[in-house]
């Protein structure tokens, strides 16, 4: 299934894209997609709705985060082996934890905002993994088992913020629409095998990263596995997994985002994006 949050910002509708690639109307049939309404068991109560007798939406208009909302939103630092070689660090042992603030999480295609003081926010495209039972202990075998689904995530970054301001990545991650999601969360029965997927970003019509997950250091499994050791994940958690190389701040020179700027993004059989950055107000 590919579902996805269609409407304006604040007023989103649950949907599910049919057979023929048309938007069918979910609301009043199941409830908003986060937390538990992301849960394995909602998942499979949602796979018993006839999609044919569900409502044609002529004109979805706005996508939203293919997610209303996440209780935790994780992500997994220089997890590519070339983006590490870029950044001129090791590549890391065990994998790096970080997290964005919940509230950056946005829609697909909406601005992104390049938040005060900032000139060096940057791009990551990644694909997300959104857990669908609560997880802990896992072994690596078994971790697949607990995804819900798949997503396209663009976790844009504040350089400055994140790496010269001292403290946690946390700062650098988690301005308001840094956190594009979307446009579907496609569900882990449609996905043969997150570590070989294509993933692409471009910048004003420019190919900057053009990778594969099979570049990962540490793939979806081992992840998984390795947080649940140390937390317990929840129906509705997102863990985006990592970005390729190509991002602004490996280039020389560097190059970070400008008002006006154009990205498109796109994870293999997740669905593409497309964000404007714009200057904060």
């Amino acid at each position: 299934m590919k579902l996805l949050r269609f409407g304006p910002e604040g007023q989103e509708k649950p949907g599910i894209l049919d057979d023929r690639g048309a938007v069918r109307d979910l609301s009043g049939r199941v409830g908003d997609f986060s937390g538990e309404g992301v849960s394995l068991e909602a998942l499979d109560a949602l796979r018993q709705i006839a999609i044919d007798d569900l409502p044609v939406v002529e004109n979805p208009g706005r996508l939203g985060s293919c997610l209303a909302d996440v209780p935790n939103f994780y992500c997994i630092g220089l997890n590519y082996a070339k983006h590490a070689a870029e950044t001129g660090a090791e590549p890391p042992k065990e994998p790096i934890i970080f997290s964005k603030a919940t509230s950056a999480l946005s829609g697909p295609f909406d601005p992104v905002v390049i938040p005060r003081g900032s000139e060096k926010s940057d791009w990551e495209v990644e694909l997300g993994v959104v857990i669908g039972r609560e997880c802990s202990y896992v072994s690596e075998a078994d971790a697949l088992s607990y995804v819900a689904g798949y997503c396209t995530i663009n976790d844009v970054s504040e350089r400055a913020f994140q790496i010269e301001r001292g403290g946690q990545w946390i700062k650098g991650k988690s301005a308001p629409t840094f956190g594009p999601t979307g446009p579907y969360l496609v569900t882990a029965d449609e996905v043969a095998d997150p570590q070989n997927l294509n993933l692409r970003l471009s910048l004003n019509g420019q190919v900057m990263q053009d990778s594969n997950t099979s570049d990962m250091i540490f793939g979806v499994a081992e992840i998984i596995s390795y947080m649940s050791q140390f937390m317990m994940l929840r129906p509705g958690d997102i863990i985006a997994t990592g970005t390729p190389s190509g991002v602004g701040m490996g280039l020389k020179p560097q190059r970070f985002l400008r008002p006006g700027d154009v990205m498109e993004i796109e994870v293999e059989g997740l669905g593409a994006q497309r964000q404007e950055a714009v200057a904060a107000s």
